[in-house]
Order: structure tokens, then C-alpha cells, then sequence
């Protein structure tokens, strides 16, 4: 969904979730592997999911995922807080990709752009962020600027522009992200919060 309307780069929505929650849950997925993994996916293409199903056919365009059908995965189901979550969102609009992305300490993601993830995209998916574990060493720049997330917040970020991550901290970086369809419903949400930041942010004028 392109919309003609710009928003600001980043806003904080009018979610928060319980941190202990997705702590434990996100960590006892990780456990479960024997080495580290820095993505652990949580809703992903069926076909990933249910090796019994076809492989989606060729499609012309893959941006807002519609080139295939999206299953919760197996660490989902054993993570009923993070299910909650997925929940709470599937009622406002198709959720498609879900993970948990682990940054380890004293590392870095390099800065880059993702192109399709910003509502400004005629055809695109969006991707809501709920940091879970946010060391005083993390570091999130957005267009050379840096975002402060609480953990347990929910942020959209325009990461079509430019943006880059450091973990100087001595524990993982964890953060839940969930890749939506922006329809009217979010679109909304989206809209309300960045009319209150703008409202927030303007000067005051003293009589």
C-alpha cells in the first residue's frame, strides 16, 4: 500500500508488551540450539514450514509477500506470550514474517537499507520493532541519528533509509520484529502517532 502522505522516520506506537515475558521466552529458544543464532524464525513461509506443501510459484513481485502463504513456526508454538503478541496484530492486518533477531556483544550490523519496508512504497510490507533486550552498549541509527527504544515498546522505523546497529554491550541485543501489511487499519495507527510526535515536537510560542 503506497501512501502519498510522509511520515517520520521513526514513531513509537501505542503498544507496550511485558519485557520478563519475551525474556524468557526468547531466551529459552535459544537455548534449544547448540550453537548461536542470530535469527530465530517465528512465522514464516508455510512451505518452510510444512515441507509437504508446494513451493510457492514464480511470482513478479515479492515485497508484500503475497507471493506466498505465511505459518506460524514450531518455536512459535511454544512461545505463548510471543503467540500473544502475533495475535494482537493479526486482529488489525495480515502479519507475514515474524523472528527474533539476537545481536551478540561487541558486534555490529553494518549500515544498509531495506528497500521495500516503508509505507512510502506503492507495494511493500512494513516492519514493526518491540525490543526485548536493549543493553546500555546498543546503539540503533536511523539516517545517521540515534533512536532511543525502551524495551517492551513497539516502533515502526522507515527502513528503506539508511541504518545501522552496535552492540558495545557484554549481553545479546534481542529484538522482536514483525512484518506487516500496511492497510488502512495500521496505516491509521501509524498516522495518529505521528501527528502526536509532530504535535509534541512543534515550538511553543509564548504570548
Amino acid at each position: 500500500m503506497e501512501t502519498k502522505k510522509q511520515f517520520n522516520d521513526r514513531i513509537s506506537l501505542p503498544f507496550t508488551f511485558d519485557v520478563a515475558k519475551m525474556t524468557a521466552e526468547a531466551h529459552a529458544l535459544k537455548k534449544e540450539h547448540y550453537e548461536y543464532y542470530k535469527v530465530i524464525t517465528l512465522r514464516s513461509p508455510a512451505h518452510l514450514v510444512d515441507s509437504s506443501l508446494p513451493f510457492p510459484p514464480p511470482a513478479s513481485d515479492y515485497a508484500d509477500g503475497s507471493w506466498t502463504d505465511w505459518m506460524d513456526t514450531p518455536n512459535l508454538e511454544k512461545s505463548p506470550y510471543l503467540k500473544s503478541i502475533i495475535h494482537t496484530f493479526s486482529q488489525y492486518t495480515t502479519v507475514n514474517l515474524v523472528r527474533l533477531l539476537f545481536l551478540a556483544p561487541n558486534s555490529v550490523v553494518k549500515e544498509h537499507t531495506d528497500p521495500t519496508l516503508g509505507l512510502e512504497q506503492e507495494k511493500s510490507m512494513i516492519r514493526l520493532t518491540i525490543p526485548i533486550d536493549n543493553n546500555e552498549g546498543v546503539s540503533f541509527f536511523l539516517n545517521d541519528s540515534l533512536i532511543t527504544m525502551k524495551t517492551g515498546e513497539c516502533w515502526y522505523l522507515r527502513l528503506t533509509d539508511k541504518h545501522r546497529v552496535i552492540n558495545n554491550g557484554t549481553t545479546d541485543r534481542i529484538n522482536l520484529t514483525i512484518d506487516v501489511i500496511p492497510n488502512d487499519i495500521i496505516v491509521a495507527i501509524i498516522s495518529n502517532a505521528n501527528t502526536l510526535i509532530n504535535l509534541q515536537n512543534k515550538p511553543k510560542h509564548e504570548d
